[in-house]
């Protein structure tokens, strides 16, 4: 199970990636890169967290 610390920080962490993804405004190349260095990883219940 996951502290209470750790899902603030995966929220945060999710909605600093939607500010650079509004903030690319269409470059593709930039949106590629936010992309590329997203991580999908499931916990313990199955859900999937981007990192």
């Amino acid at each position: 199970m996951k502290h209470k610390t750790d899902k603030i920080d995966e929220t945060s962490a999710g909605l600093n990636q939607i500010i650079e993804i509004i903030n690319a405004k269409g470059d593709e190349g930039e949106l590629r890169q936010i992309i590329s260095n997203t991580k999908i990883i499931s916990d313990e219940e199955g859900d999937k967290t981007l990192k």
